[in-house]
C-alpha cells in the first residue's frame, strides 16, 4: 500500500532513500528511519537503476468515486441558504429539512440528491439536525411579564 503524501513528498522519500543507500546506510536502516518495509526500498533501488531519477517519480492517485454534483461554489450557496429563513424561498415554515434542501438544490442548480443523503451530506459539513424550542399556542407574554 502507498505512504500517504503528496507526489512531491513521496518522491523527496524515495531520492532520500536512494541517497541513503549511495552513503553506505543498509536497506533496513533506511526503511527503519523512513517507515517504510525494506521491500519498498530495495524496488526504488533497483528501479533507480534501471530507468535512473525518473523510476522515483509519484503519480498522483486519482479521487476514489465519482466526481462531486455541485461545485464548490454551488455548495457554499447551498449552504448559505441554511442561515436564511426557509419561508424567504416559498417554504410554509421556519423549519429546514432535508427534503426541503434537497427540493431547492434540485430547483436552483438541477442536481437531484436524495433527502437521506443531503442529511448524510450536511453531518459532513457540521451541520447537525436540530429542534426547534416548543412555545405553547396559547403562552401570553404580557402574563408572563406580570
Amino acid at each position: 500500500m502507498r505512504t500517504v503524501g503528496t507526489p512531491l513528498e513521496l518522491q523527496r522519500r524515495r531520492c532520500l532513500a536512494v541517497q541513503r543507500i549511495a552513503e553506505g546506510y543498509s536497506t533496513e536502516e533506511v526503511a527503519d528511519f523512513l517507515g517504510v518495509a525494506p521491500r519498498s526500498v530495495r524496488r526504488w533501488l533497483t528501479a533507480f537503476r534501471r530507468r535512473g531519477t525518473a523510476s522515483l517519480v509519484a503519480r498522483p492517485r486519482p479521487t476514489p468515486g465519482p466526481p462531486p454534483k455541485l461545485t464548490s461554489t454551488q455548495e457554499k450557496i447551498a449552504l448559505r441558504w441554511l442561515s436564511e429563513s426557509p419561508t424567504e424561498y416559498g417554504f410554509p415554515t421556519d423549519l429546514w429539512s432535508a427534503p426541503r434542501l434537497s427540493q431547492l438544490i434540485e430547483e436552483e442548480f438541477d442536481v437531484h440528491f436524495h433527502p437521506h443523503y443531503v442529511s448524510t451530506w450536511l453531518r459532513r459539513r457540521g451541520y447537525t439536525p436540530q429542534k426547534p424550542r416548543r412555545v405553547p399556542r396559547e403562552k401570553d407574554d404580557e402574563a408572563i411579564a406580570r
